[in-house]
């Protein structure tokens, strides 16, 4: 049959109320009485009278499981619908023992179809049914003919109700999920800005200063030059000049350091720790699995601000680093047996630096992970991270042994 035109096109997904085991309810209960409505009519009716009756309600049947199969499929076909309804009236007029039925086809109708044409389907199956029952009264009782128009208005209602419940729900819904997404979007811009906010500081007190402070000494020395003390001036410059390209090689590589954001992770995070520390040695437990690129970045640079605090800072013997694969999560521990310290007395973050651990901390936690730090004067540091990860199967052929030591 041909496809309903584009005025009686199915309701969208996206406004159709979620009453998936209610249907499934609807369909069953038509079915049982359907049978039981011509059990009971063949019982109260001879053959020859009741022949023509039972054959109307098997087509009945069948049109009732197309177009619920078609509704189901969000691809009702108009001819149906009508056919349905058209062979219901005439099967409930004629035989009003089906009128418990209508309930069924109501609600098919208007999960069906949406706007004015579920609104007259429900019409007339609710019309036809009241004729049908009043005819069953010998045309006396008003309540047979109004009972069955009243229900309609009623179903009506409380249909129409349930569905703009249900899409102010799934409005307010896609309104938090926008939310979310911005939120989200948001903190990442903050985490960013944060970033460059520490990188400008560090160029600034590092190279931008540095720069400076030989640029005058130049000037000076060439406004000296052939004296003695103009050398000595351009010494101190290009004293200056190699601490700074010292400063700017440190710099490049805290921010990008080349062959580390491929190959395997743990050999990755060792060669980022050796770009400060001679020896470390490098620990591998749980079986070693994919992490997304956002986590592999952020356990780069929490092992090479570790790393380099350790080279500034703690005087170690020792460095490890110790990476563990967790059921949903990945942890990296950075430990070192220098002099420690006390992280309560740690000064805030200046102009003057301090801005190792705070970063760390906020790479960490804009993955959704925690960043902690123990220490204590004269007992080493621990560094630790955890950052979740999507929960999947470990790869085969990226397990490997419990633990991994390397010089």
């Amino acid at each position: 049959m041909p496809a309903s035109p584009n005025w009686a096109a199915p309701r969208p997904a996206a406004f159709r109320p979620t009453l998936g085991r209610i249907d499934a309810v609807v369909h069953l209960s038509f079915a049982v009485l359907m049978v039981a409505s011509g059990v009971r009519y063949v019982l109260r009716h001879s053959l020859a009278d009741n022949l023509w009756i039972v054959a109307l309600a098997a087509s009945v049947c069948v049109l009732y499981s197309v177009v619920a199969v078609l509704a189901k499929r969000r691809q009702p076909w108009l001819l149906w619908m009508v056919a349905l309804v058209l062979a219901w009236a005439v099967l409930v007029i004629a035989a009003p023992s089906f009128a418990w039925c209508s309930f069924a086809v109501f609600f098919l109708s208007r999960a069906a179809f949406s706007g004015w044409i579920a609104y007259l389907a429900g019409g007339l199956t609710a019309i036809a049914t009241a004729i049908g029952l009043f005819r069953l009264s010998g045309d006396t009782d008003t309540a047979m003919l109004l009972g069955p128009i009243a229900a309609a208005v009623l179903l009506t209602l409380i249909y129409d109700r349930i569905e703009h419940d249900g899409a102010l729900q799934r409005q307010l819904h896609a309104d938090v999920s926008l939310a979310q997404e911005r939120l989200a979007v948001s903190e990442r811009a903050a985490g960013i800005a944060a970033e460059r906010e520490r990188v400008s500081r560090e160029i600034h007190d590092t190279i931008t200063q540095g720069l400076a402070s030989s640029l005058l000494l130049l000037e000076a020395a060439q406004r000296s030059w052939p004296e003695e003390g103009a050398q000595a001036e351009v010494q101190k410059a290009g004293t200056l000049l190699r601490q700074n390209l010292a400063d700017t090689r440190s710099l490049v590589h805290e921010l990008s350091a080349p062959g580390l954001e491929n190959g395997p992770l743990p050999q990755a995070l060792e060669q980022a720790a050796r770009q400060y520390l001679d020896s470390v040695i490098l620990h591998v437990t749980g079986d070693l699995r994919p992490v997304p690129a956002e986590v592999r970045h952020a356990l780069m640079r929490v092992t090479q601000s570790a790393a380099a605090n350790i080279k500034l800072h703690a005087e170690a013997g020792q460095a490890s680093l110790t990476l563990g694969f967790l059921p949903g999560a990945v942890t990296l521990d950075v430990f070192d047996d220098g002099r420690g310290f006390d992280p309560i007395a740690v000064p805030p973050p200046s102009e003057k630096g301090g801005y190792g651990l705070r970063a760390m901390r906020q790479r960490v936690e804009q993955l959704g992970g925690v960043l902690s730090v123990e220490s204590s004067p004269g007992e080493g540091t621990v560094v630790a991270a955890q950052l979740p990860l999507p929960d999947t199967e470990p790869s085969q052929s990226n397990q490997v042994p419990s633990q991994k030591d390397s010089p």
